[in-house]
């Protein structure tokens, strides 16, 4: 959400004239597109990350507003828990060095932030869900002090009218409740930003939808949830779950989730804002003074708050954005898809495949999307997120027998998805150097068959199987992550196992 919100109640009125407002922003976003009003091709792309706040022991620390106090820096921001963070990396024109560049900012961001932690015993984790959780550290008195979250956290539970129902069955099963939203803050994600023009954002979004799943695959990084091994990415059904306004009624009646994956291919950017308004009841009916309309006629370039505001309460896995920089109106596609962490470089790696193959796969005389129904990714990103590295995916068969075939995602992207990032980042304009280097930590992850979520749950094992309990070795577990996660090297080259003791003598 971003901006800044009062809390108060709200009536009938403020509904009313809310969605008033909304009908105006949308109408308003179709002359502007009609007008061809937008950002002229820039190829740039934006970067944010969520981290938790850890302790010594490996456990959370609600410490983010003394930490941010001490950091000091606009790139750094408050996020919806008190053991919550999140850095911003500011806009990078895609092309030349420009991945070791993001790694050098986020290694020097991310190392000023930890320093900062540490004058107050804590630490910096980048890691989809934190292990340590437990559900007395999710409540509403851990929310961070901000009025947007409590607003938000007071509109959803007054929507939904009863306890949230956590339910994921994975390798375990947890089935607890919740009195307020604060199980979203368990997951710590990466988003990605990529500024698109009108004319290409459907190809771009409808490309990210289908690569959703293969992200989640071998980028997974989110194993476990109070104690229980779940999926191998927890995030998106705990995401889902953890918002969801619906009562069982409404899900019966197959009304849409807030958190959400969508149902269809698209033609426009239009398609999504539209669906928004159509699906969704407003959050926070807040309303500006602004009439975009009027603001349109005279020449200017209108904010659509209203429009954004309801957009920023609807969590797509891609995103549709709707921006203004230096008074030009643009479009963003937000890729929300991957978990924090697991090192830096992980990272960086995670980012340069989403755009190279994203890239290739939206400029593709035979798109992806034309191949293949929406289910089947929307089916996919489920899969990804059970299997994660060992998820079986359906695709597009090659050649001419057509139709679509199960494929081992690992084979997916070793023999079909990086040779397309690689002609992607070269259309883009990214240096071999850079390229390489950080597809060719995609594509170890692919021949070790290893990423976050399968180390971490190696690692819990081996720590169960030498005597420790269930919170001690997820209390290990965690340490020597944050360990490892500090030395750098990319996950797939992580040893398995806590290291042994060193013999006294």
């Amino acid at each position: 959400m971003g901006e800044k919100v009062a809390a108060g109640a709200f009536d009938l009125s403020d509904r009313q004239r809310y969605r008033q407002k909304l009908r105006q922003c949308l109408t308003g976003l179709e002359l502007l597109l009609d007008r061809q009003r937008f950002d002229r091709p820039r190829n740039l792309m934006g970067l944010e990350i969520e981290l938790n706040l850890v302790g010594r022991d490996g456990q959370p620390r609600m410490l983010n507003a003394q930490v941010l106090e001490r950091i000091a820096s606009r790139d750094f921001q408050t996020e919806l828990a008190m053991f919550n963070l999140e850095v911003n990396i500011a806009p990078h024109r895609l092309g030349g060095r420009v991945f070791d560049r993001l790694a050098e900012e986020l290694r020097t961001s991310l190392a000023y932030a930890d320093r900062k932690a540490g004058e107050l015993d804590a630490g910096i984790a980048m890691i989809g869900i934190l292990p340590t959780l437990d559900r007395d550290d999710l409540v509403s008195s851990n929310l961070s002090d901000a009025d947007r979250y409590t607003l938000l956290n007071d509109q959803i539970v007054a929507a939904r009218g009863e306890d949230f129902r956590l339910d994921i069955a994975g390798v375990e099963r947890l089935t607890c409740t919740a009195r307020s939203i604060a199980p979203e803050a368990a997951c710590t994600s990466v988003q990605l930003h990529l500024q698109v023009t009108p004319a290409r954002f459907a190809d771009v979004w409808n490309a990210a939808q289908a690569v959703a799943a293969v992200q989640v695959a071998v980028g997974a990084n989110s194993p476990f949830l109070f104690g229980r091994e779940l999926w191998r990415e927890s995030r998106p059904p705990l995401f889902q779950q953890s918002t969801d306004t619906r009562p069982p009624e409404l899900q019966a009646q197959g009304v849409r989730p807030r958190t959400w994956f969508g149902e269809r291919w698209i033609s426009s950017a239009r398609d999504l804002f539209e669906e928004n308004l159509r699906y969704f009841p407003a959050l926070l009916p807040i309303c500006d003074d602004e009439d975009p309309l009027a603001v349109l006629e005279a020449g200017g370039v209108p904010r659509l708050g209203e429009l954004v505001l309801h957009n920023g309460t609807i969590y797509r896995w891609n995103r549709p954005v709707y921006g203004i920089a230096d008074g030009v109106p643009h479009l963003r596609v937000e890729n929300r898809v991957l978990p924090a962490g697991p090192t830096v470089t992980d990272v960086i790696a995670n980012t340069a495949f989403y755009y190279g193959v994203v890239r290739a796969l939206a400029e593709d005389a035979r798109p992806v999307w034309t191949r293949m129904p929406f289910e089947a990714a929307a089916a996919n990103f489920d899969t990804a997120c059970r299997y994660g590295i060992d998820a079986r995916l359906e695709w597009p068969r090659r050649g001419r027998l057509g139709g679509t075939g199960e494929v081992d995602a690992v084979n997916l992207v070793r023999d079909e998805l990086l040779p397309l990032a690689e002609a992607g980042l070269d259309a883009w304009g990214v240096e071999a150097a850079d390229r390489d280097l950080y597809l060719g930590v995609i594509e170890e992850r692919c021949r070790r068959r290893a990423n976050g979520a399968s180390w971490q749950s190696a690692t819990f094992h081996r720590a169960r199987e030498a005597g420790l309990s269930r919170e001690a070795a997820l209390a290990a577990t965690t340490r020597r992550y944050c360990e490892l996660m500090h030395l750098g090297e990319p996950v797939h080259s992580w040893p398995v196992g806590l290291p042994e003791p060193v013999p006294l003598g």
